[in-house]
């Protein structure tokens, strides 16, 4: 950060937050940050262009803390502000850095998402709260329930709208529009400004003001970003990454994957050789990924594995290297991934290792990024440049030492009971519908399934094409179970229950 940045002390921002961000060691602003405060503080519209990791939290968190009145000036708990996110992992992250940064205030901030228990949530709401995060399915059934009333917001915030946009949640956010007040203070926040978001903040926002950070645009990388490209094979990338996870000085490591079993995969075999690492991706219950995201956040893995939708809006400190296990689809996934170091002014490495089969895909990456690594290097465990690009000890084996095996590990972090009400441990809830996308496109509809042999149909919604992992990503908001038909066999038997039916769902949707 610069040192000539103004403080938010400097802008007419409310004195108690001011200090609940100076004991969080937050004093001065970042570029967005700078822009958006002078508009936002006096209740303008405005739409804030920057990429993740430029500290956008907080250039709508605190104009909205500062307009929002806390219980002990008249507040009546019904909630003021709303900000709409499309992941869980982000909504958990927002909520924390707002209810940070209005501690002192007294205001209380809820997340309010899928795959956990309506019940808490919902006493939460009743005992009032002034701010209100959450994603869209989860928000649209608690209204519609009239468990969360919006009539009383004044701040709205759509934050990472292009991501909701891919995710198919404009029509939600259209049905989430219509139940807040016309009278309000709107801000949007989006890396990219694709046609359908610019048509949406025409209608929605008044006159809104256009602040783009500079330099942040979604379609460049960020120069503390060291790259590396390596051709490499699938067999020996284990052994690579054991090399690459050895390098000095390195902090905490996220490696990504396509697809939920790879990354399931690598986590254990991370493991068998004595890393401290966990997995984040759909196949796991929400209360098992906030267990991994937790001890990746205290320290107590140093390793996270995920999939590219489950990491949308994990923003932990102290990343210093992201590795791509595999291949990203395309250029917005490589610079959405290797954006996961290098923020907030740091510096980062990102390592990517490209198989045989990806050459081609990554061609196209690197020629519409214009990275210059059009023909990487073919690569193995025992090449000597991943030892000297990486700074990895020449001595340095697939397993890690036991002499540094000084990680608590996963099995150290607490896994909270959820009442979780999707699924755990399986591809898709009991509606069958797709993961982190809390409701599929177009509104309350189900996808199609389709049947496996065992007659079950549970996970097997219809995956785009151009990204097979991410439907089956994360949890969905409930919906009750329909009852599955077995298929007669000779002899009476019902072959083909629902564990069989889960492991075909598994295999499907992880191809």
């Amino acid at each position: 950060m610069a040192t000539d940045s103004p403080l938010f002390s400097d802008f007419d921002v409310h004195p108690d937050i001011v200090a609940a961000l100076a004991d969080a060691g937050i004093t001065r602003t970042f570029a967005i940050q700078e822009l958006t405060l002078p508009l936002a503080l006096t209740g303008n519209d405005l739409i804030g262009q920057a990429r993740t990791g430029t500290g956008k939290t907080l250039g709508f968190g605190v104009p909205l803390l500062n307009r929002v009145t806390p219980p002990a000036e008249g507040g009546d708990g019904v909630p003021q502000a709303l900000v709409v996110v499309p992941t869980r992992e982000l909504c958990v992250q927002v909520s924390r850095d707002l209810a940070t940064a209005g501690a002192k205030r007294g205001l209380r901030v809820e997340a309010i998402y899928g795959g956990r228990a309506f019940e808490p949530q919902i006493e939460a709401l009743r005992k009032g709260v002034e701010v209100v995060v959450g994603t869209p399915g989860r928000l649209l059934d608690l209204a519609q329930r009239g468990d969360l009333i919006l009539g009383k917001v004044k701040v709205l915030v759509l934050d990472e709208a292009d991501e909701m946009l891919d995710l198919g949640f404009l029509p939600d956010i259209e049905r989430i529009l219509a139940m807040v007040p016309e009278k309000r203070q709107t801000m949007l926040f989006s890396a990219t400004m694709p046609g359908p978001i610019v048509t949406l903040s025409r209608s929605f926002m008044t006159q809104p003001t256009h602040i783009r950070a500079h330099g942040n645009d979604e379609g460049s990388t960020v120069p503390q970003t060291t790259q590396f490209i390596y051709r490499a094979h699938n067999l020996d990338k284990p052994e690579l990454l054991s090399r690459v996870l050895q390098a000095r000085d390195r902090g905490l490591v996220m490696v990504f994957c396509r697809t939920k079993r790879t990354a399931q995969k690598v986590a254990d075999e991370l493991v068998d050789r004595g890393f401290a690492a966990a997995a984040v991706h759909g196949d796991l219950g929400q209360g098992a990924r906030e267990q991994a995201l937790r001890a990746f956040r205290s320290g107590k893995v140093d390793v996270l594995v995920a999939t590219d939708v489950a990491a949308r809006g994990i923003d932990v400190t102290g990343v210093s290297h992201v590795v791509n296990y595999q291949c990203p689809e395309d250029e917005k996934t490589y610079v959405h991934r290797i954006g996961r170091t290098g923020r907030a002014g740091s510096t980062g490495v990102a390592v990517t290792l490209v198989d045989w089969d990806d050459i081609p895909r990554w061609q196209l990456i690197n020629k519409a990024l214009g990275l210059g690594f059009e023909d990487p290097p073919e690569t193995y465990s025992t090449s000597p440049w991943v030892y000297t690009d990486l700074d990895v000890p020449e001595g340095a084996k697939g397993r890690l030492p036991r002499s540094q095996r000084t990680r608590e590990g996963l099995d150290a972090e607490v896994l909270e009971d959820l009442g979780e009400t999707g699924k755990r441990n399986r591809p898709a809830d009991r509606g069958g519908r797709p993961a982190d996308t809390e409701r599929p496109a177009g509104g309350g509809k189900s996808r199609p399934r389709r049947r496996t042999r065992s007659g079950s149909g549970e996970g097997q919604a219809e995956a785009p094409a151009a990204a097979a992992d991410a439907p089956a990503e994360g949890a969905a908001e409930g919906g009750a179970a329909k009852p599955r038909r077995r298929r007669r066999r000779r002899g009476g038997s019902g072959r083909g229950g629902a564990a069989q039916g889960g492991e075909a769902a598994a295999s499907a949707s992880d191809s």
